[in-house]
Order: C-alpha cells, then structure tokens, then sequence
C-alpha cells in the first residue's frame, strides 16, 4: 500500500469566506473584519490556482473541479474533510461537524472522475448518517494515515468522534492511535492534519500540543516504531501551519512535501534540512486561505489513490 500519490482533487471556490458554521470550532481563523466578501473569493481564487499550477509544474496531475455556483460553499476549497479514494476502488464520504459543509458531499464530483477522468470506482462506502447521531469523522482532516503500516493517528475534537473512529479502524482493519492536541489557549485542534504529517520517512509533529505525557510517548513511539524520522514543531509553527503539509511524488515518483509559503518560512534551517533529507520542499503562498479559512495546503488537497480504469 502506497503512502504518497501524484494526484490530487481541488476544488476552486466560487464563495469563498469565513465560515461561522466552522468557526465554531476552528480557532485558526481570523475575522475578515470590513473585507468585501467578492475580495476575499477573488485572493482566494488566484491562491488556488497558483497553487494548482506549482503543483503542476513539479509532476503532480491536479485534478480540478469547481464548486457549484448554485449551492456555494465557503469551505469548499478544502475537499479532504469530506472525501477519501483508495487503492482498491473505495470512495469514502465522511460526516462533518459544521451544517452547511455537508452539501459539499457532491456525487457528480464522483462521477467526473471517474467517466471524465477514467478512474476506477469499485464502492461508494457514505457514512454521513453518522450526521444525525452527532457523530463526526471528517476525513482526512480528522485522520492521518500511515497507510503501509496500517495504522491511523487522530486527535479527539468536537470534528472527531472516538467511538466512530474506533469503528472506522475495525471496519477498515486500521490501528488506532488517538490523543488529545490542544492550541496555546488549551483549546482543542479542531483537526489531527493541523498537528502532524505523515511522509514515507518522515513525520511532522508539534509534539508540545500532545499535553498528556503517556498520550505523547505512545505517539512518539508509533511515530518511531514506524521508521519516520519526528522533526518536531513549536507552538508557534503551530499557528503558521507547518503542521498542514502533504506529502506527495511526482510523475518520475521523487518525494514531495507541499507546504504554504507561511509554513516554510516558519521553519528553522535545522528543520528544513531535516525534511530535505526526504522529500524536495514545495511551497506556494496561501494567505487568505490560511487567515480567513483557517486551513492550509493539505487541507486544500484530496489525495487519489483511486486506480485507471
């Protein structure tokens, strides 16, 4: 089983903008305060897709469709907390916290890609009822996969519901390894891909989030145990998103790390030597994105591991 792809699906925003219904619970984003909401989907607008074309530029196919103009969403932009594609056929649709992020769940999006983009789409596995329990699993947001190890890391937030992602791991065959992350307020991460990033040999951690020490030791050790190399984050890089990169390969299969431009420069050069080591850096500017979506490259790219028919 694959950890890394070189496709990805993005979604370009049509509404983009701060979210109340999300804000709720995701304390990474700021007030636009007098900002025009048609200024802040054309920044947006040009973010993405200068995102879309470095990617493109480096040997990653994106796969870009855009959101509905009859039922926009301003969280559209960030496709991964509703969506997974696996290796054996399988898309997963997951339940998410915030009410007006579920029209986002788009089954033509599905049959784009796979009567448009030659895909192969074995099953369609919805767990969206969990909705109406006040359950949630919000994707790969929720979730961070070591997919060769079998083995899945989430952190418990009001977006992530223990008892779903234990059923989740016994349904999929997948180890659990949960914890508690919490921000500088002691406010729950409102999503595990906030805090770490999983590479081949690598893995990104703010580990200073992880307060209870039993939690952070067993996590440590699965980190480890796995193979990867932690190179550990401070509270600020936190809050700069350096925690939110994805790691990716080309078309040629050279290891990527994408990461926003803010990321980046987050980083001190112990550390980015450190990454180098495994992946090249890749890095775009997203800062309406990161500021007023409060979510950062990863969040903005659903990985495919779907097959070609």
């Amino acid at each position: 089983m694959r950890q890394t792809t070189a496709t990805v699906l993005a979604i370009e925003p049509v509404a983009f903008g701060r979210n109340p219904d999300s804000a709720r619970t995701n304390a990474f984003m700021r007030d636009p305060g007098g900002r025009r909401p048609e200024d802040l989907q054309a920044s947006a607008l040009r973010e993405s897709r200068e995102l879309a074309e470095t990617l493109d530029r480096e040997g990653v196919e994106v796969l870009v469709y855009r959101d509905s103009a009859d039922a926009p969403s301003p969280d559209a932009i960030f496709p991964n907390n509703w969506v997974s594609f696996h290796e054996d056929g399988r898309a997963i649709l997951y339940p998410m916290e915030p009410p007006n992020r579920r029209p986002e769940r788009r089954l033509e999006i599905l049959d784009w890609l796979a009567r448009h983009r030659r895909f192969r789409l074995t099953q369609v596995v919805d767990l969206s009822p969990h909705e109406s329990e006040g359950r949630f699993l919000e994707g790969t947001g929720s979730m961070v996969f070591d997919r060769p190890g079998r083995t899945v890391y989430a952190s418990a937030s009001p977006r992530t519901t223990r008892s779903l992602l234990d059923e989740y791991g016994q349904r999929f065959g997948l180890s659990v390894v949960a914890f508690h992350a919490h921000d500088a307020e002691g406010v729950p991460v409102y999503h595990t891909n906030v805090v770490l990033a999983l590479g081949k040999e690598v893995a990104v951690l703010c580990d200073g989030a992880v307060r209870d020490p039993s939690e952070r030791r067993t996590l440590l050790e699965s980190l480890e145990g796995g193979g990867r190399e932690v190179v550990a984050l401070t509270m600020e890089q936190l809050y700069a998103f350096a925690g939110n990169m994805l790691a990716l390969e080309n078309r040629e299969g050279e290891d990527l790390l994408v990461m926003s431009e803010r990321a980046f420069c987050s980083l001190a050069p112990d550390q980015l030597r450190r990454l180098e080591k495994h992946a090249r850096l890749v890095r775009s500017p997203i800062p309406t994105i990161e500021e007023f979506g409060g979510g950062s490259v990863r969040c903005m790219l659903a990985e495919v591991f779907l097959p070609r028919a």
